[in-house]
């Protein structure tokens, strides 16, 4: 009895801690058990029992959001959605511009290691379209088993619109109590995210050390340092000019308590339960962000525009190719349209780099040598480009929520005021 009683004390004590708090004391944790027992393999099956229960319940919670919502009649994908649509192409291609700018003012040379090998390279923008579309039109049970999110969007709004028609009023209620209930089951998983965050920087720090810093530090740090321009300064610059006041509260929020989850995870499918949560807490409309969130993890590639630009123009770099300023703001483009298709395609951004080194001509067997310098920094490059990616797809659905508040004369979130302005406004601080 007084063992439960103990165990029963120490779990409130563990939930009425911050969430952030735990998440830093849990990497705290994993980094110093990565120093002191490094072949204590057990702790990193924490990370990946974390990472494995999102990717399994995130197919399911965005089918049945979205299906619920649409059934229940409540979905408004107006003008916000567009909107969002807008604001996750633009800092897509700006994140290629940036890329560019970057290559041209620090530009690499790669030293070619033995290619990648690969199952799919795509040869062309076309194909790469041509594969989002047939992945809209996917076999919803195959979309599910391989995360197609894409496929799962469009088979939740086709039953939710066929359920809006022809269901009773008892069966949308089901669906709202079975979407209820998924969006528990994500908040139990999301409340032990410090223990699944231990495991994966215990398996991070015990595995790779510093080694990949040594070859290709350079590459690494223009990559790294152009994801940092594009998430502290072009997409802040894109919400201010859109809401019209200071961004940073937005900013530094998704980072936090997004971007902080998907540096670890390192998959944005992953953290798509992660972003949904968020979105509730900041009061969000759940018709809106249940569609635009699992769609930002397709689309809203910012991180993967500037992989394949700076993998691209370093190889250019490499073979003494001179590439003018017209063919570098075509290779954004093509970046861009790449980036949006990168889900789709097996390996991620770093597969799509073949297509754009096309453009210059280099061949593909040189190309995929390309890739493997990729795999070589993909522990960093993946970790950053994806943090940067999944804290976009939270902030610009905010975004796009508050400009309609602020239109609508409805005060936004406390956290986006000063100090004076919340006082003012008869706000809480929390």
């Amino acid at each position: 009895m007084a063992v439960l009683i103990f165990f029963k004390s120490v779990v409130k004590k563990y939930n009425s801690m911050s969430l952030i708090l735990r998440i830093v004391i849990g990497m705290g944790i994993g980094i110093v058990l990565a120093l002191l027992v490094p072949g204590a393999a057990w702790i990193a099956v924490f990370g990946d029992l974390f990472v494995g229960a999102l990717k399994a319940i995130a197919p399911v919670l965005v089918f049945v959001l979205v299906a619920g919502a649409l059934a229940q009649g409540g979905s408004r994908l107006d003008r916000r959605f567009g909107m969002v649509l807008w604001l996750y192409m633009l800092s897509t291609f700006l994140a290629a511009v940036v890329a560019v700018i970057g290559s041209f003012t620090f530009p690499q040379t790669l030293v070619f290691t033995e290619a990648a090998q690969a199952d799919a390279i795509p040869q062309g923008i076309g194909e790469v379209l041509q594969n989002v579309l047939m992945n809209i039109i996917a076999n919803p049970f195959s979309a599910f088993i391989n995360a197609n999110y894409i496929g799962i969007l469009f088979w939740a709004v086709m039953f939710g619109l066929g359920m809006k028609k022809f269901a009773s009023d008892n069966s949308r209620t089901f669906m709202a109590n079975v979407s209820d209930a998924i969006s528990q089951v994500v908040r139990w998983i999301i409340n032990l995210a410090p223990f699944g965050i231990m495991g994966l920087v215990f398996n991070t720090v015990s595995t790779n050390g510093l080694s990949v810093f040594t070859v290709y530090g350079k590459l690494l740090l223009l990559l790294v340092g152009c994801m940092m321009v594009v998430s502290l300064a072009v997409d802040p610059l894109i919400a201010a000019l859109h809401l019209r006041r200071n961004p940073y509260p937005l900013v530094f929020k998704c980072l936090r308590e997004s971007g902080l989850t998907a540096f670890f995870t390192r998959s944005s499918a992953a953290n798509i339960p992660i972003n949904m949560a968020l979105c509730e807490r900041m009061g969000l409309d759940k018709d809106m962000y249940s569609v635009s969130i699992p769609l930002g993890a397709t689309i809203n590639m910012d991180g993967a525009a500037v992989t394949i630009t700076v993998m691209t123009l370093a190889a250019a770099h490499t073979l003494g190719i001179s590439v003018d300023i017209p063919t570098a703001l075509v290779l954004s483009v093509l970046s861009t349209l790449a980036a949006c298709g990168a889900s789709g395609v097996a390996g991620g951004s770093l597969l799509l780099i073949p297509m754009a080194c096309s453009l210059f001509g280099i061949s593909n067997d040189i190309a995929m040598q390309v890739v493997g310098v990729g795999f070589i920094i993909g522990v960093v490059q993946d970790s950053v480009e994806t943090m940067l990616n999944s804290s976009g797809d939270v902030m610009f659905a905010a975004t796009a929520e508050f400009c309609a508040w602020q239109k609508e004369g409805k005060p936004l979130p406390a956290f986006m005021y000063s100090k004076r302005e919340r006082k003012k406004l008869g706000l809480s601080d929390k």
